[in-house]
């Protein structure tokens, strides 16, 4: 993925619960072109935050036990406001249910007391080899690669 839009993660309670910061910048690439004279950060990024947010912690509960942790699908997305440069983004995201390969959640993002976006996630969880062995190696470097990340956002 080209960005990441956590960088930081204030509470996690292991299979349970996770809140997530978003400090939105104008540094940022995207807001150069969504909108020029108005820079919010894109509704699709509002719900990435909240996806990204529900990785983790299917990460962490499973003790990276996969290397894919992707969206299946989403529902009831509400988007309630913007998320200009200078605010910061608080994603709570509430596991209903996390098994062996799939997983659903709730979640909110506010700036402050104001809702930006609300939805309801469903997220699939494997590794690459349970269809080629082959790529075992690679299962292998993303789940590092995601460990070191988690260790830089949850202290």
């Amino acid at each position: 993925m080209k960005f990441v839009l956590i960088d930081n993660i204030k509470e996690l309670v292991s299979g349970e619960q996770i809140t997530a910061v978003k400090s939105v910048s104008l540094a940022e690439e995207y807001l150069g072109d969504h909108f020029p004279a108005f820079p919010v950060l894109p509704g699709v990024l509002l719900l990435e935050g909240l996806i990204e947010s529900a990785t983790w912690l299917v990460r962490e509960k499973q003790d990276f036990a996969n290397s894919m942790v992707l969206l299946e699908s989403v529902k009831n997305v509400k988007y309630k406001s913007f998320a200009a440069p200078g605010m910061q983004i608080e994603y709570t995201v509430t596991a209903q249910t996390i098994d062996e390969n799939t997983s659903s959640f709730k979640g909110a993002g506010i700036c402050g007391d104001e809702p930006i976006v609300e939805a309801k996630l469903t997220l699939k969880h494997f590794n690459l080899a349970t269809e080629n062995p082959k790529l075992a190696h690679i299962d292998g470097k993303i789940t590092e690669a995601m460990k070191e990340r988690f260790k830089l956002l949850y202290n």
